[in-house]
């Protein structure tokens, strides 16, 4: 599926789905290849982190940054959708790359890499921590941890070692919640109260309601601050 098929499929109207994808492959590979940074288009970047290093640099062109803003921050609503979607459809792909990361990395302990790579993958000890702690879903109180997920606050993207493994930089979620935090249209207020961005659409037939709130302890502050203060903000912000 190409990205403008993907913008229509979570919701964006035929014309914001024609000015993202355009800028994609228009305007903005063009500054990319005057800048050095890529040598052909956007479009052809299946790599997430490749594709976000070169966003984070395209956000620092003075070009980019006076585009950007004569266009109401159009230009960065297009590179954080595309990062969406490339988080969407190579998240097995990217997944795969991280662990291949892990194992090549001589500074890291066997026992470790065994411990992160059963941690990206959602699985031993990390998701028993996460079991145990909420022992349901941490929103909806769903017992049949079958059907949960351990999602990280601060994503693994962003965090190191130490972090990927910290039991308080997780929660226990239905899958339909885990997609919506991950992608950061909710986070949740330092007491817990949930935060819904005003880009999520009828979150009502998500099983999203505005009451809905975590039992936060201390340990988990640090880590849903930097998904309140980064994660959520670039969805404020497309």
């Amino acid at each position: 599926m190409n990205f403008k098929t993907w913008l229509k499929q979570i919701g964006k109207s035929d014309r914001s789905a024609q000015s993202y994808s355009g800028a994609i492959s228009g305007s903005i590979s063009r500054w990319a290849k005057e800048a050095g940074l890529i040598q052909n288009q956007l479009t052809e970047i299946n790599s997430l982190k490749e594709f976000i290093r070169i966003s984070s640099e395209l956000k620092k062109l003075d070009l980019f940054i006076e585009s950007d803003t004569r266009g109401n921050r159009m230009y960065s609503a297009a590179l954080n959708h595309y990062i969406a979607y490339l988080e969407d459809f190579y998240q097995g792909e990217n997944a795969k790359d991280d662990i291949e990361s892990i194992l090549d990395d001589p500074e890291i302990a066997k026992t470790e890499k065994s411990q992160l790579v059963s941690a990206r993958l959602g699985q031993g000890k990390f998701r028993n921590f996460q079991i145990e702690q909420w022992e349901c879903c941490a929103l909806t109180g769903y017992s049949d941890t079958r059907f949960l997920i351990a999602s990280h606050i601060k994503p693994w993207r962003e965090a190191n070692n130490s972090e990927r493994l910290d039991r308080y930089n997780g929660l226990l979620l239905l899958p339909n919640l885990d997609k919506v935090f991950d992608l950061g249209f909710i986070t949740f207020k330092q007491q817990g109260e949930i935060v819904i961005s005003k880009h999520l659409e009828n979150y009502l037939a998500l099983g999203i309601s505005s009451d809905m709130k975590l039992n936060l302890q201390t340990e988990h502050q640090d880590f849903m601050t930097y998904h309140r203060d980064v994660e959520f903000e670039k969805r404020i912000h497309a």
